[in-house]
């Protein structure tokens, strides 16, 4: 069905919702908003490298969505072939899953990985399965998983520092992951001894805004690092590969973000309006969009309009589409709806329609 477009001039009297050399000790980096998915700072951030242990990002969020993170795991011998850092769980031990996670994201134990690989996937190799075809679904279009851990003396796992950041995007709107990768300290008794674990993550005890993250190293993949934070309703990813000044690169990336950026809303679904009489009813959209922009930006948004021409024949009460527009190109879709008169009358109750 055809569409023609009315393109509206955005007025940029938004309502604020209260964003030095970013990047130069890095091979790579990508700062992302994580609501919008907007690229606010990058260097070679498609550029394909080792990413040791931040792989564990993509294992932890499979483990959570699995369905099974309240499990209790008994420990097999699949934890013989790790090596690295650990968090030294024993054969026979019983252990939630939930927990093995945790040993995962803040100790960076590659024998929970092991064992989170065996017990979700039913071996490390069909893991690996599940883990790339995940990345495919959330867009990581230049990243390859061979193993849960990220270690790369036999096999190794090939990603970017954009899809790392898309990747924690994704991982962070779930609430169980943001609460784990969150978590300062950690204790946890099983029935063979009593573990409390500590968060690797330095940003999470040394920058208040902090909200996860993970660390990661090997020889060949040098310090790889992924960290969240969130300040005036903002909620940022930084990721860097290859950077032996990672930490203070991250915390000096947030504060470029929160002091030159705000998160406007562009969308508002309770004032948004469209008039247009060959509409029999009201046409109205579901969600509020925001987006990160510098004061200098706010005269490159736009927003087009494209509505049905044929009114007659609306389909699911679907009357077109508002695309949201960033220097001249769409950054984000919403879905306009027809209310029409008769389903507000349909509403109604049987007394109020009979006494109207």
């Amino acid at each position: 069905m055809k569409k023609f477009a009315v393109v509206i001039s955005l007025i940029l009297l938004l309502i604020p919702c209260k964003v030095f050399a970013i990047g130069e000790s890095s091979t790579s980096i990508t700062v992302m908003d994580m609501d919008s998915n907007r690229v606010i700072y990058s260097k070679n951030q498609n550029s394909k490298s080792l990413i040791a242990s931040i792989t564990k990002i993509m294992t932890a969020i499979i483990a959570i969505e699995s369905g099974k993170i309240d499990d209790v795991v008994t420990v097999d011998d699949t934890i013989l072939k790790a090596y690295g850092s650990g968090v030294y769980i024993e054969i026979g031990e019983k252990i939630k899953l939930k927990d093995l996670v945790y040993g995962l994201m803040l100790r960076s134990g590659n024998d929970a990985a092991l064992m989170i690989a065996k017990y979700v996937g039913g071996s490390v190799e069909e893991f690996a399965k599940l883990m790339n075809i995940k990345a495919e679904k959330i867009g990581m279009k230049n990243t390859k998983f061979l193993n849960p851990h990220g270690l790369d003396e036999e096999t190794e796992n090939i990603s970017t520092s954009y899809d790392m950041a898309l990747l924690t995007s994704y991982a962070m709107k779930n609430e169980t992951y943001k609460k784990i990768v969150g978590t300062k300290n950690y204790k946890v008794t099983t029935d063979k001894k009593t573990y409390v674990w500590k968060n690797k993550n330095r940003l999470l005890h040394e920058y208040k805004y902090t909200t996860g993250g993970k660390t990661g190293f090997t020889k060949k993949a040098r310090r790889t690092l992924v960290t969240t934070a969130s300040k005036n309703n903002m909620n940022l990813v930084v990721v860097t590969l290859n950077d032996p000044n990672d930490f203070l690169e991250h915390k000096e990336s947030f504060e470029y973000v929160f002091k030159n950026f705000t998160k406007y809303r562009i969308l508002n679904k309770k004032t948004f309006k469209v008039s247009d009489n060959r509409f029999d009813g009201k046409l109205y959209i579901k969600n509020d969009y925001y987006y990160l922009l510098k004061e200098s930006e706010k005269d490159k948004m736009s927003l087009k309009v494209k509505l049905e021409e044929d009114t007659k024949n609306i389909k699911n009460n679907v009357a077109g589409v508002v695309e949201v527009m960033f220097d001249n190109k769409k950054i984000h879709e919403e879905t306009i709806y027809l209310e029409r008169k008769e389903s507000k009358e349909k509403k109604k109750g049987f007394f109020s329609r009979l006494f109207s």
